[in-house]
């Protein structure tokens, strides 16, 4: 069994350390006062129980708070008291020093919260390792002296998370999206070069990759772009192409034969899109930003973005090839065909593509056949989506999120802000590439309502005095972002990836009036609700209490947003590494219960709980009504089986999708044991009381030889999973 201790580093438990501790405190004290040397092992011993079957690998602090309460319980109080006054000084020590400590087993690689906080960053690379280390240097900077006490108790106690306090040093933002339609069109500038129109298709990719990868390295979230900005240059490259012919045939002596240039053009047009295509698939991937991963990038499918028919059909051709390469893959180091994180993909579900005898629903074919082995794309109903994204003038808009799940707001001016933005591309409709995310500040669901003690009415009390204090984080955010200069990030403010300010000129005018948002997440609504009612919010007894919470953190941010004149947004938080910190602070303020603290996670957003019998169509149409509450961001999925040999069934899910709800998706499995060539799903075990990866085939436990793709939550991750997320993945049922 392993413990971890306070510098991130994994060492075996040792039992014997804790009768040392309890002895110590215990030789201090009057002997009418001592406990037993029987009593100290009997505590020691259930300690240990505790932790073996706690389901997750504990930390010291974790062992330290048990031991506390078993002294305690054995009425031993003045030894409680030496233990306690023990640990605060030992904790006053430490102050000093964490900072170093945690730097240090960062390059030793020994700090196993760290190995596994992102799933998607290796940290055992030189890269990952500098932007780890400078994210422990702002970490310490932010707590001491740019964030209030109160909202940093919060943060370490986990009432709050606030996300992302690595880069809050800086004045940087969230997530975007980017405005390539612009920079394509209209010229931008990368590392101080002039980069004009390009003259094909091919070239356009490579422009945009070049964008990605800037983009990436001076924000920290997701972004996402269109493939519709990079259509109109098919027809460039078909020009251009279609001259090539015709000169080649004229120097030949051959007379032009109208039909076979028309051949041959497509035929040289395709293979370029081909390569166009693949450009941003591998660069995408193999590209490393300043914060040492590949860029988190979303790429955008949808057919009715395009302005004419040609480039609808242009547009088709890109998003075929775009199918066609994610389903067969990347290869990796031993050459092998494996599902890659980056891109995500998201394909618009529309009335022309959604059923058979619809002109495009080919390309639907292809999405599910995709979806089926590699995950992707994810879905969107553009039905869905106009019912609920409406803007100033009355309509509905279909657009897609950044990144992840992180939505905007509708265009509240209803003419793309006047073009605050000063972009060339301004036509005085709605608009939404060019915007971005301010930050994310997550409230802890189950914690206010074991706060409560099941109290109805201290519940809401205790509900917006947390909610109080999200909105003084968020506002933190929101005034490190104030007075920012358009040179922090020359491609965002100055280049059209966001906007063409001037230089020197401030970025204000982008964060309020709606432009840009800023997100209130929330996380484990499953478990609030079930201590509140003692059922889950999926019992139409709960059901209306669990809807009432998602309306009343609407109502606040509703709030907030027309006090500041900034749009604050619900947002169902992707918990990656935090599942597992809000799991931990629960068991360490309120103990195990049953239900709802017994987990080393807490459930994502409102989603029905991952261990819920439930099937893929129930849950779907569940969901979507938490869905349309959660506007700044959200995503449902269904876990599904291997699908490849019954693409009917993946085909009848995504038209439920379609008609029912906004964004969801498939999860399935794609792994690859190095060791032995198995190539289906690797499993999870326990070993000694930790979760770990294992091929079922030859045993291989080593995870630098294991390719494993899991579905973290809205994207793909690769690298792996600290013990909570593991947890909840090892849990989930199958819906389908």
């Amino acid at each position: 069994m392993k413990i971890i201790k306070r510098n991130g580093s994994e060492v075996t438990f040792d039992v014997q350390k804790i009768v040392a501790a309890i002895s110590k405190a215990n030789a201090v004290v009057e002997q009418d006062h001592q406990l037993t040397r029987e009593q100290i092992d009997r505590i020691a011993r259930k300690v240990e129980d505790a932790c073996a079957t706690c389901g997750h690998t504990v930390s010291v602090e974790e062992v330290q708070d048990m031991v506390e309460d078993h002294i305690m319980a054995s009425c031993a109080y003045e030894v409680a008291r030496h233990y306690i006054t023990y640990r605060y000084m030992q904790n006053l020590k430490r102050t000093r020093n964490t900072t170093d400590d945690q730097i240090l087993t960062l390059i030793e690689c020994n700090n196993e919260e760290v190995k596994q906080e992102n799933s998607n960053k290796n940290p055992t690379v030189n890269s990952v390792q500098r932007d780890y280390m400078a994210g422990e240097v702002s970490k310490d900077l932010t707590r001491r002296m740019l964030l209030p006490a109160d909202v940093v108790k919060a943060h370490d106690e986990g009432l709050i998370h606030f996300h992302d306090a690595d880069y809050f040093a800086q004045h940087m933002h969230n997530c975007c999206l980017v405005n390539l339609e612009d920079m394509l069109q209209n010229g931008t500038v990368i590392s101080g070069t002039l980069i004009e129109r390009p003259h094909s298709f091919s070239t356009a990719c490579n422009i945009a990759t070049q964008i990605i990868a800037q983009v990436a390295s001076s924000q920290y979230g997701g972004q996402s772009i269109s493939l519709t900005h990079l259509a109109p240059f098919v027809d460039v490259s078909r020009q251009k192409i279609r001259r090539d012919v015709i000169t080649e045939m004229q120097e030949l002596g051959v007379d032009p034969d109208f039909p076979k240039i028309a051949e041959i053009v497509e035929r040289r047009l395709r293979e370029e899109i081909r390569r166009g295509v693949q450009t941003i698939q591998y660069q995408v991937v193999t590209l490393m930003t300043t914060n040492g991963q590949a860029p988190f990038v979303t790429v955008f499918m949808y057919l009715n973005e395009a302005r004419s028919e040609r480039e609808k059909l242009d547009l088709s051709m890109i998003i075929e090839e775009t199918l066609r390469q994610r389903f067969e893959g990347v290869k990796n180091e031993a050459g092998v065909w494996i599902t890659p994180a980056f891109p995500k993909l998201i394909y618009v579900l529309e009335e022309d593509n959604v059923r058979e005898g619809t002109p495009y629903f080919y390309l639907t074919q292809l999405a599910a056949k995709c979806t089926a082995k590699r995950m992707v794309p994810d879905y969107i109903s553009e039905k869905k989506m106009l019912e609920y994204k409406i803007n100033a003038n009355g309509d509905g808009d279909c657009y897609t999120c950044m990144g992840c799940r992180s939505f905007l707001t509708p265009d509240r001016s209803g003419n793309g802000f006047n073009n605050v933005a000063n972009l060339k591309n301004y036509d005085g409709k709605p608009k939404y590439y060019g915007r971005f995310n301010q930050g994310v500040v997550t409230i802890n669901l189950p914690d206010v309502a074991l706060s409560s003690g099941g109290n109805m009415e201290k519940f809401w009390k205790i509900f917006d005095e947390r909610l109080d204090l999200c909105y003084k984080a968020l506002m933190c955010r929101h005034k490190r972002l104030e007075g920012t200069l358009s040179d922090a990030a020359p491609i965002l403010w100055q280049f059209g990836a966001l906007a063409r300010l001037k230089k020197g000129e401030k970025i204000d005018k982008l964060l309020h009036g709606g432009y840009s948002t800023i997100s209130l997440g929330y996380a484990g609504l499953y478990e609030c609700v079930k201590y509140m009612t003692g059922k889950s919010h999926t019992d139409p007894e709960a059901t209306d209490f669990a809807l009432s919470v998602m309306q009343h953190m609407n109502d606040r941010c509703a709030e907030w947003k027309a006090e500041q004149d900034v749009d604050f947004s619900l947002y169902g938080t992707p918990l990656e590494s935090t599942t597992y910190k809000f799991a931990k602070a629960l068991q360490r303020r309120f103990g195990i219960i049953e239900g709802i603290t017994n987990k080393g996670y807490i459930t994502n957003s409102y989603h029905v709980h991952v261990t819920e019998e439930i099937d893929a169509f129930t849950k779907l149409a569940f969901e979507s009504q938490f869905q349309r509450l959660s506007p700044g961001g959200a995503i449902s999925y269904v876990e599904v089986p291997d699908m490849q040999d019954n693409l009917e069934a993946v085909i009848s899910v995504l038209q439920f999708i379609y008609d029912n709800i906004m964004y969801a998706e498939l999860n399935t499995k794609s792994d690859y044991c190095q060791v032995c060539g198995y190539d289906g799903e690797i499993q999870i075990v326990e070993d000694d009381g930790k979760l770990v990866w294992e091929c079922p085939n030859c045993g291989n436990r080593d995870q630098n030889t294991l390719n494993v793709a899991r579905r973290t939550c809205g994207y793909i991750g690769t690298q792996f999973w600290n013990q909570g997320r593991t947890e909840e993945i090892k849990d989930r049922v199958m819906h389908l």
